[in-house]
């Protein structure tokens, strides 16, 4: 998925009716969320929350501590200990484990798998799905993840759900992982985002699921700008029918 600066003209929704919104974006992996979500809360002055990246720190921690993702208990003990935060740096969104900036490191091919073995344990989705609603809970957020719009916030104000083909975005992960000078190979790549998708469809808690009333999404052939145009439109429409709604 390509990058390009979005028009300022698709921030012209007021800041002000916005601030309370929680707007919810689900798929999986390589569909576009992060990046998307990263430049919706921005233009929208929301708080971005990957709650995807909150699972992957629970993973890698586990991974140093040599915590297997069978081993339920002990997940759910490292959950109460370890700390997950987020900040922005740079002009980019940073996650941090106890402190460390784990940005790039829980990105890697080995923790995106072990992530999907460790989020299937229901006692690691409690308590992520506790912080993640006292994080949200005032509205004015944009969360990105595989159930927000079904667990997390089954009430949220605006649901997206975004897909693509596993081609496309095993080709989308293979050439970020190029980039960031990570030797990988194509149709691995591509078996890996249909394992995950496959883990993360038929876990029993949580699985991914697209919900009943999310307006879908497919990037397949759509790049970052052409996909936020369609979300501000929504976006905006939400706010006409809000508008419309209020007593005279």
């Amino acid at each position: 998925m390509v990058f390009r600066r979005v028009p300022r003209p698709l921030s012209r929704i007021s800041a002000s009716f916005m601030k309370k919104l929680i707007i919810a974006i689900d798929g999986p992996s390589g569909v576009g969320k992060s990046t998307l979500s990263k430049v919706l809360s921005h233009e929208l002055g929301y708080l971005n929350l990957d709650t995807g990246a909150m699972y992957r720190a629970v993973a890698l921690a586990a991974s140093r501590q040599g915590i297997a993702a069978g081993d339920y208990a002990a997940l759910q003990r490292l959950c109460d200990e370890i700390v997950i935060g987020f900040a922005r740096k740079d002009g980019a969104e940073h996650v941090f484990l106890n402190g460390e900036d784990v940005s790039a490191v829980i990105r890697s091919p080995e923790i995106s798998l072990l992530t999907a073995a460790v989020a299937a344990c229901p006692e690691v989705r409690q308590a992520m799905v506790a912080r993640q609603r006292e994080l949200g809970a005032g509205g004015g957020v944009v969360l990105e993840g595989r159930d927000i719009g079904t667990v997390v916030f089954p009430q949220a104000d605006v649901k997206f759900f975004l897909r693509a083909s596993a081609e496309v975005r095993g080709q989308r992960r293979f050439l970020e992982l190029r980039a960031k000078g990570v030797e990988v190979d194509l149709a691995r790549t591509i078996a890996e985002v249909e394992a995950r998708d496959a883990a993360d469809t038929s876990r029993t808690t949580s699985p991914l699921r697209q919900a009943d009333d999310a307006v879908v999404i497919d990037t397949t052939e759509l790049d970052i700008p052409q996909v936020l145009e369609r979300m501000f439109a929504v976006v905006a429409d939400h706010r006409r029918r809000v508008e419309r709604s209020q007593p005279e």
